[in-house]
């Protein structure tokens, strides 16, 4: 999925981390205006079940996400879930 946060300077470093943490590929990370950062990412879908309710708590409730399909891939069988 391609990704776009924008987010208050001061939460950036928590939402890259945050990011990260998910499997995140971080594309750009620029100032729009004033204060306020738009970072740019490619990261899996299945990681970014409840991320609106994560990206509230690290930016106060101020960063705005996007997210739309960019691409299919084959999971690597070792990153696959175990079903049975």
């Amino acid at each position: 999925m391609s990704l776009e946060v924008e987010t208050p300077a001061e939460a950036v470093g928590n939402i890259i981390r945050d990011l990260n943490a998910r499997g995140a590929e971080i594309e750009g990370d620029e100032e729009i205006k004033t204060g306020v950062h738009q970072v740019r990412a490619r990261v899996p879908l299945a990681r970014m079940v409840g991320y609106s309710t994560d990206v509230r708590s690290l930016s106060q409730g101020r960063a705005t996400f996007t997210l739309e399909p960019a691409a299919y891939a084959v999971v690597p069988e070792e990153r696959r879930p175990k079903l049975f």
